[in-house]
């Protein structure tokens, strides 16, 4: 993992992981050092990653207040609940659907949960976040926010991006691609993470674009590319084009077996 600062006080702590064929996809948890600091995601659910020893170089965990759940797959819940072991002052935002999913592998302690719906707005002492539902997302329950002090937006899953190595997926930025490069990317991953783009209303889609148009951050952070920084009206512009871009099919049985056959000495499948 790699830990590096944006802005004055958010601190991002960015892992990836290589998808064959489709390139390494950043996942990225932040700190927000408000006067209540914000813990946004937990990191990986892989037992390699000790999501909280890195954590704890960044803060003292009894201070984390907040830790915001932007939604409950296992790529934002890794050090969730060792993380409300070590910061027994710390409440997880999430939503009524968010405690809900998660009750189905471990019950939240609802002593420990602080419900905020799209719409909403928190006062963590410093600034307020308010609450808002992304554009583009993977899980129902998805809230992402935007930091009026700083102008940052924290967008979850939208505007995802795979990576072409590993360094930029951790330690890179978004400009480091080209527009180009960067707009085939996130509309890959738009009809990846969120496939019912082509089922929905083009029009009624776009104008959920708007209020981020609105919002019109500085910088936004996303858990799935490198941060962005002065390139909202160019990532708004390509998520625009995802109802029409084409969607993602993955491969199939034969393509796997033929990977499969390409990991073996001389490119030949196992002995069986």
């Amino acid at each position: 993992m790699d830990i590096h600062k944006v802005g004055s006080d958010t601190t991002v702590l960015a892992d990836s992981l290589e998808v064959p064929g489709v390139g390494h996809i950043p996942v990225n948890a932040y700190v927000l050092t408000a006067k209540e600091p914000v813990v946004v995601d937990t990191g990986l659910s892989l037992s390699e990653r000790d999501f909280l020893a890195t954590l704890s170089t960044v803060i003292d965990l009894d201070d984390v207040r907040w830790i915001w759940l932007t939604h409950p797959d296992r790529d934002h819940t890794g050090g969730i609940f060792d993380l409300l072991a070590a910061a027994p002052e710390a409440k997880v935002v999430t939503t009524f659907g968010g405690a809900g999913i998660m009750s189905t592998e471990r019950p939240l302690p609802m002593n420990r949960v602080y419900f905020l719906n799209p719409g909403q707005s928190m006062d963590v002492g410093d600034r307020t976040l308010d609450a808002f539902r992304p554009p583009l997302f993977d899980n129902p329950v998805t809230v992402g926010f935007y930091d009026e002090k700083t102008r940052i937006c924290f967008s979850s899953d939208c505007f995802g991006g795979p990576m072409p190595t590993a360094e930029l997926a951790e330690s890179g930025h978004a400009n480091d691609l080209k527009p180009e490069e960067l707009r085939r990317t996130q509309l890959l991953w738009a009809t990846i993470d969120s496939p019912w783009i082509h089922l929905v209303d083009p029009a009624k889609y776009r104008a959920t674009i708007e209020p981020l148009r609105e919002m019109n951050p500085e910088i936004v952070l996303s858990t799935h590319l490198p941060p962005a920084v002065r390139m909202t009206d160019l990532m708004l512009e390509t998520i625009t084009m995802a109802p029409d871009s084409d969607p993602f099919v993955g491969p199939d049985q034969a393509a796997l077996e033929q990977m499969l056959a390409s990991f073996e000495p001389g490119g030949m499948p196992a002995a069986t």
